[in-house]
């Protein structure tokens, strides 16, 4: 009777392994950005340039999700310690709170970022190096001895150039190595990451301070730091207003964008990416996020011929 068991509690020690490893990706916090910043990379590049997209996007983009999963990944790692201490960040924390080991984690964190370069060689020169760089920061950005995250400044540019700039960046360039008044938009992501970094920033300030790290908001202040979340929003919008008046995208899309804008306004969003309640400049962040994703999205199908 023992016996007959042991292949049921295997499949169970394997199903809450493999719901572990996807748990340190923290995908849901990273696929909502990465898609669509990929995407509209992409669309930029072949819309710009009279192309078509090709196949080779779909592995440029698995090799985002997949760098951005990593930068996820070797932050748990790392933080694992420290993330101990607090009961929030313990239960989180797959590392933290025993479910995989250190080691385990580490071997996840490099095999994820070795299959995110092998995939980003696909896009060809200009992909693999920005996708390298990106990788390079993800863990600059965390492991010791930089630390990029625990440094003023440094924190919010690394933050902001791996988790958006960059993004946009391999999917532009997997098509076209000359962005022109793509940079607006790609200066409007890094801007619009900026912002949110520095919202983190301000909602983990106590734990942070406690924590001694050195980085932005700790040393500038609560109060500085709200003003220049609303500062780099500020100036998203005014780099895609010249992108759009510069004519990046197809006019079609922007009845596109008043239709997901609208819509979104119908719904209440009280929360941030993280769950946690939110002022305006957190509250945004899931509406700004549906609303890339559809208009995003639509272009790419309708450039495949998907729509008529």
């Amino acid at each position: 009777m023992t016996t007959s068991l042991h292949p049921v509690n295997t499949r169970i020690e394997l199903s809450a392994q493999a719901k572990a490893v996807l748990r340190l990706t923290r995908w849901r916090e990273h696929v909502p950005f990465t898609i669509p910043l990929t995407v509209v990379g992409a669309m930029l590049a072949t819309s710009l340039n009279n192309l078509t997209p090709d196949w080779t996007l779909l592995p440029v983009t698995a090799a985002n999700i997949l760098a951005m999963s990593f930068a996820f990944m070797i932050n748990d790692v790392v933080d694992a310690p420290d993330d101990a201490l607090n009961p929030r960040k313990k239960q989180r924390n797959v590392i933290s709170s025993g479910i995989l080991s250190h080691r385990e984690g580490m071997v996840l964190s490099l095999a994820t970022a070795l299959l995110a370069l092998v995939l980003y060689a696909v896009g060809g020169v200009w992909a693999f190096g920005i996708g390298a760089l990106t990788l390079l920061l993800c863990y600059l950005y965390s492991a010791h001895p930089l630390r990029l995250k625990a440094r003023p400044i440094t924190d919010v540019v690394s933050h902001a150039l791996m988790l958006s700039g960059l993004l946009v960046m391999t999917g532009y360039f997997t098509y076209d190595y000359q962005p022109g008044v793509a940079w607006f938009v790609i200066l409007a992501a890094i801007l619009f990451s900026a912002g949110g970094q520095f919202y983190n920033q301000v909602d983990d300030y106590e734990v942070d301070k406690a924590a001694g790290l050195q980085n932005t908001v700790v040393l500038i202040g609560k109060g500085a730091t709200q003003w220049l979340i609303y500062t780099c929003y500020a100036g998203a919008l005014v780099c895609m207003g010249l992108a759009i008046f510069s004519g990046a995208f197809p006019g079609w899309l922007g009845t596109i964008l008043i239709i997901t804008v609208f819509s979104s306004a119908l719904f209440l969003w009280d929360t941030d990416m993280r769950g946690n309640p939110a002022d305006l400049g957190g509250a945004i962040q899931k509406p700004a996020l549906l609303v890339a994703n559809m208009v995003s999205l639509l272009w790419l199908a309708q450039a495949l011929g998907f729509l008529s």
